[in-house]
Order: C-alpha cells, then sequence, then structure tokens
C-alpha cells in the first residue's frame, strides 16, 4: 500500500510555520511515502519564490503542485526549470511555459505519476482542455498510478473530471477554492476523491486572505493588493487529505481528510 499525504493550499508564513510545526506528527502518525503540497500562495499568499519553497521543502514535503497563481513571482522560473523539479504547474498551460506539468516518481517498483491540471470554469479559459491534457498525459505514460491536483473553481467541472477518469486515476484531489468540502468518497471503480482540500492559512480571515482588503474588494474599490498581510503566527487552519493507494490494483483504499485548528508558534 502507497501512503501519500496531501497539503492544500499553504498560504503564506503562518501557513509555512503551521507545515513545519505539524508535519513531523503527520510524519509519526500515517507513515507516508509521499508527501505533497499544493504551493502556489506561498509567498504572502501569492506565488512562490525559492526560498519559500525551500522551506516547505525541508519540513519534509517531497513535490509541490501550483495553479493559476505559478507565475506571480518573478523568480517562478527559477523554481519550475530545476534539472529535477520540485514544484510543478498545471499541465493544460502553453507548452512554452516554464516548467512542467507532471512528474514521474518511483515508490518501491512502483511508478506513481503527480499531475496538476488548471479547470477553465470561472477561472481560466484559455488553457487547454484539461480532459484531452489528461488523456494525452495517460497514453504518453501508461499504466501507473496517477494522483491528480485538479485546481478549479467549478465543483460540477471537478466532479465531472474524477469520475470521467475513474478507472484511470488513483486520486483526484481538487484546490484553489481554500474551503475543505466534506464529500471525500471512493468512487465507484476505485478513484479516491475530494472536491476540494481546502487550505493551511490564517483562521481569521477570507480565505486566508487580510479580511479588510477583502472587504475593500467588495465594497469599495473592487481592487485588492496581490500582497496579502498576513500574520507568521497565531490561530491557522490546517487541511489536507490522507490516502492510501493499492499498487496492485490502482485502486484508493483509503481516504480521509485533514481538518484542524492548531496555534502556529
Amino acid at each position: 500500500m502507497i501512503k501519500i499525504i496531501f497539503l492544500s493550499d499553504i498560504i503564506g508564513k503562518i501557513g509555512r510555520n503551521a507545515v513545519r510545526q505539524c508535519l513531523p506528527a503527520l510524519k509519526k502518525q500515517y507513515h507516508p511515502d509521499l508527501i505533497i503540497a499544493n504551493a502556489e500562495n506561498l509567498a504572502h499568499g501569492i506565488g512562490f519564490t525559492p526560498k519559500t519553497l525551500n522551506e516547505i521543502l525541508e519540513a519534509g514535503v517531497d513535490i509541490c503542485t501550483s495553479g493559476n497563481h505559478a507565475w506571480e513571482k518573478a523568480d517562478a522560473d527559477e523554481s519550475l526549470n530545476r534539472p529535477d523539479p520540485k514544484v510543478i504547474r498545471p499541465a493544460n498551460y502553453p507548452a512554452k511555459k516554464s516548467g512542467v506539468g507532471y512528474k514521474v516518481i518511483k515508490i518501491g517498483q512502483n511508478k506513481l505519476i503527480v499531475v496538476n491540471l488548471l479547470g477553465r470554469v470561472f477561472i481560466e479559459d484559455k488553457v487547454a482542455d484539461p480532459f484531452k491534457t489528461m488523456r494525452k498525459i495517460i497514453k504518453t505514460e501508461g499504466k501507473a498510478l496517477y494522483f491528480v491536483d485538479f485546481h478549479a473553481e467549478a465543483t460540477s467541472e471537478k466532479t465531472a473530471f474524477a469520475q470521467y477518469f475513474d478507472g484511470e486515476t488513483a486520486a483526484v484531489i481538487g484546490t484553489h477554492t481554500h474551503v475543505q468540502t466534506a464529500d471525500e468518497r471512493i468512487l465507484e471503480q476505485g478513484a479516491g476523491y475530494l472536491t476540494d482540500a481546502g487550505m493551511i492559512g490564517y483562521y481569521d480571515s477570507v480565505i486566508g486572505a487580510d479580511k479588510q482588503q477583502i472587504f475593500n474588494l467588495f465594497l469599495e474599490s473592487g481592487q485588492t493588493s496581490k500582497k496579502h498581510d498576513l500574520p507568521s503566527t497565531g490561530k491557522c487552519l490546517f487541511n489536507g487529505v490522507y490516502l492510501e493507494l493499492d499498487e496492485k490494483t490502482g485502486k484508493c483504499k483509503k481516504i480521509k481528510r485533514i481538518n484542524k485548528v492548531i496555534s502556529v508558534k
């Protein structure tokens, strides 16, 4: 059985500190073979830098996914173009974009492929069709355990994608909304599914962002800063998912949400 911990969208310094604080206990509890984290909000709540990526890698994360904010920081290409990339970007962005959209990982004799895809409904309609992109990846790589971080807004798009690739993927976990859904399940053909894994970020916020900036967005100017003024310590929502994948059948045997509020020191 292959054991995976997936950490939801990690937001800012308080999120990075929460990972550093909580991951040792999670590793002791679950004994994961692989730890994946969505890193697109690591640096001040939007994008990532080599420094912020290194922080969570040093904390124990093995590979990072991202999303529509992958290129927000000027030095994003440096991280995405590493010879052995530790962060991937959505595979359905144009090929001319830096980085790669999936990564093959060997766990014992098993081939596990972490895939990052971006939805198109209410979020980004200029990227390639995620369904067709996933089909190309499967055709290229063949039989494997596919773990998909589907970074999308619409629950219908996420659910449809998971159902469509049920039996070909081992797990489809949604990200982007920063609100954890309570619909974890194993689909009919064995894929583990959760519409959204949530976030690791400041609890007293609006989906991880500074409340006042979001109030301004809705009530005043219609615009908000891309740099969120968030604390580095305090009350923090810690979301994620634990999965067990059967390497022989390619099916998910267990999926469990991680959902707790902690005090980050």
